[in-house]
């Protein structure tokens, strides 16, 4: 298979030929271009509030009550279902995120994988 045969004017395009003046002095950076050893914390965003409206029928019900727990045990049991399910739900979705890691990696993991595996800055 032969190679592609291009115009006279697109190798001078390409070598920079075609400029009047010369080529500007390459850029030297003032540090050197490797990665750092660590990245800067950030907080990971929060999750949603779960539970809420539970919450509030319990705190409705402890006040008409006079904070009385007897007469408030069926609200107390299904906010206490549902904290339970949502950490429930939280623990599977943490499991299924570290086997994907899919998105964004947190800082602190990141991290811990710079610490592990750092950059090579003398060579043997």
């Amino acid at each position: 298979m032969a190679a592609p045969v291009y115009p006279a004017w697109v190798g001078r395009w390409i070598s920079g030929q075609w400029r009047q003046r010369k080529r500007p002095p390459a850029v030297r950076p003032t540090r050197p271009l490797v990665l750092a050893n660590k990245v800067a914390n950030r907080r990971e965003l929060a999750g949603e509030a779960t539970c809420l409206t539970e919450m509030s029928v319990m705190m409705a019900c402890w006040k008409q009550n006079d904070f009385n727990d007897k007469s408030c045990a069926e609200e107390i049991r299904v906010f206490y279902d549902c904290v339970a399910k949502a950490e429930k739900e939280r623990k599977e979705k943490k499991d299924e995120y570290a086997l994907s890691l899919k998105g964004n990696i947190p800082s602190s993991k990141v991290n811990r994988l710079l610490r592990r595996f750092p950059n090579i800055t003398r060579y043997v």
